[in-house]
């Protein structure tokens, strides 16, 4: 039997997510987070702050793994507070974790860190990967560099293991999400391409999110940086048409530059966020032996139609969806 997993912005989409199914594979989850709200019930739940140490640094003791996953969503407009949120919720959150597995008596076996596959340059020539990819400029690729550099610069013991994670929109049927969000603009037939459409976008399906984590813990060789998504980037007028075809929606009217960052203003947003091209390959899992139930964006986008929410996602196998579901106004995927 593994040890306890602690992980932290346990709330959080990702945390919430796994949560559920370290405590159903019998494992002790520790979750810590700033509030219990969204926080796995089975789960021993622990306050912080985001930023100070605290009671929270026991649970560290002899801990297998250690998952952070704390920051300030980044959907929102980078106006100069924001962009501080951003920064210090995860170079913050980062620094004091390293301290606390620098004073434990016994230091966890691993520790992961979340980054992001945005930490890349913009893509249209090939893929990037661990080993040949060059950083990107801008305030996302900033962000993902200071919140490694705060990772790997961490004070923690070398029996520590240390995986930073470059990783990718991540896909499950829940509200507010991704996946969510594109269904909906699909379904009102303002699922075109955005902008030019050539950028490319790199996802990966929430089963294999997890089974790659689950595997990274147990290959005690592999530490570093670790691209987690799936091998297929698809430009965005396809990606798009993927979804329209989820949704059963024959037209997709197109958006250009301009109109995707007024209506990015306009959410609160930035439209950076669907503009950026994110051609990365997941050089080291592939190299790992690491095989994807969901390489593919169709079979994962029919896979999820089928699984809405956190209960649906665990309680219906993952399996490929069949048929097409008929398109409504207003109809949210729902479980088959």
């Amino acid at each position: 039997m593994k040890g306890p997993v602690v992980i932290f912005g346990a709330n959080g989409f990702l945390g919430r997510y796994l949560s559920h199914h370290f405590l159903r594979k019998g494992r002790e989850v520790v979750a810590i987070a700033r509030s219990r709200e969204g926080v796995a019930p089975e789960a021993m739940f622990l306050e912080w702050d985001g930023r100070s140490a605290g009671p929270w640094a026991l649970a560290l003791e002899g801990a297998a793994l250690v998952i952070n996953l704390a920051g300030r969503s980044v959907d929102c407009r980078y106006d100069p507070d924001h962009r501080r949120e951003i920064l210090e919720s995860r170079v913050g959150s980062t620094q004091v974790i390293g301290q606390a597995i620098r004073d434990c008596r016994i230091p966890p076996a691993t520790w992961m860190n979340a980054s992001t596959a945005t930490w890349y340059r913009h893509a249209e020539d090939g893929p990037q990967d661990e080993w040949d990819g060059e950083p990107g400029d801008g305030f996302s690729c900033e962000v993902a560099r200071a919140w490694e550099e705060a990772f790997f610069g961490a004070p923690a013991p070398a029996a520590t293991r240390k995986l930073a994670l470059r990783i990718g929109m991540v896909l499950a049927n829940e509200e507010g999400t991704v996946f969510d969000k594109l269904a909906h603009i699909a379904r009102c037939g303002l699922g075109g391409r955005m902008g030019k459409g050539r950028q490319r976008v790199s996802w990966i399906h929430m089963h294999d999110f997890i089974a790659a984590i689950e595997m990274l813990e147990s290959a005690p060789l592999i530490d570093g940086v670790v691209n987690v998504t799936s091998p297929d980037s698809p430009a965005n007028h396809v990606w798009m048409r993927r979804f329209r075809e989820a949704v059963a929606m024959p037209v997709g009217l197109p958006a250009p530059a301009w109109a995707v960052r007024l209506g990015a203003r306009v959410l609160g947003t930035e439209g950076e966020l669907v503009m950026k091209s994110r051609w990365v390959r997941p050089r080291r899992l592939e190299e790992m032996g690491f095989r994807w139930r969901f390489p593919n964006l169709v079979p994962a986008l029919e896979d999820l139609v089928a699984r809405e929410g956190i209960d649906g996602f665990f309680e219906v196998p993952a399996r490929r969806a069949l048929g097409v579901r008929p398109w409504t106004p207003g109809r949210r995927l729902k479980t088959a």
